[in-house]
């Protein structure tokens, strides 16, 4: 089962993987969410998963992408070398950064959940609040299993359910701009706008 249905599973729903007004409602019990809150919250989680579809990051990538994606961690013949080597480009990139200390912290500790929670420091605070370090020896949990509480954790840690005032298109802006950029107030565009505006309008009609 994909993490919608194993939640869906725990709230004793059909689990069609499907979120509808009843796990709408289900949700926003189990995580005593306000409607907005929660309709940013979907919105902003089913924009980053591609429709819900993929929980963990996919680093293989071409020597074309590194360049683009990571400028300052590959020059071209850097990036020849490791184009599709996912382990190696999850080394290079988070190596030696956000508590990744060991050799293959980088590649252990990659994007996973409904937010891509990223490092060795963020999976074990999110394990600590969660209470299951079981997560630090197995972090392919982040992926299925909490990829949701990871999620909710990222929105709480960082203060964003605070920020959901309601569901004008310049209050997702905000929530966009602290999702994507960290920053909830910065003049920068986040990726995806227009995705993550229809998103969480969508969700709002459940409210």
């Amino acid at each position: 089962m994909n993490p919608v249905q194993l939640l869906q599973a725990k709230l004793e729903l059909k689990f069609d993987g499907i979120i509808g007004k009843k796990t709408f409602d289900a949700m926003q019990k189990e995580w005593n969410l306000n409607g907005i809150q929660l309709a940013h919250f979907l919105g902003q989680c089913d924009h980053e998963t591609g429709g819900f579809r993929i929980f963990e990051e996919n680093l293989r990538y071409s020597k074309e992408a590194l360049m683009k994606v990571f400028p300052n961690r590959y020059n071209p013949e850097k990036a020849k070398n490791h184009e599709y080597k996912a382990q190696l480009i999850g080394n290079t990139v988070y190596g030696n950064r956000m508590g990744n200390v060991n050799s293959n912290d980088g590649f252990n500790f990659r994007g996973r959940g409904c937010i891509q929670l990223t490092g060795r420091n963020n999976y074990t605070q999110f394990a600590e609040w969660v209470k299951d370090m079981s997560i630090i020896d197995s972090p392919g949990q982040v992926a299925d299993k909490y990829a949701f509480d990871s999620a909710i954790w990222f929105f709480q840690k960082n203060n964003i359910f605070k920020l959901c005032e309601d569901i004008s298109e310049k209050n997702i802006g905000v929530i966009s701009k602290a999702v994507n950029l960290g920053n909830p107030f910065t003049i920068r565009v986040p990726n995806g706008l227009k995705d993550r505006i229809e998103k969480t309008i969508k969700y709002s009609k459940f409210i």
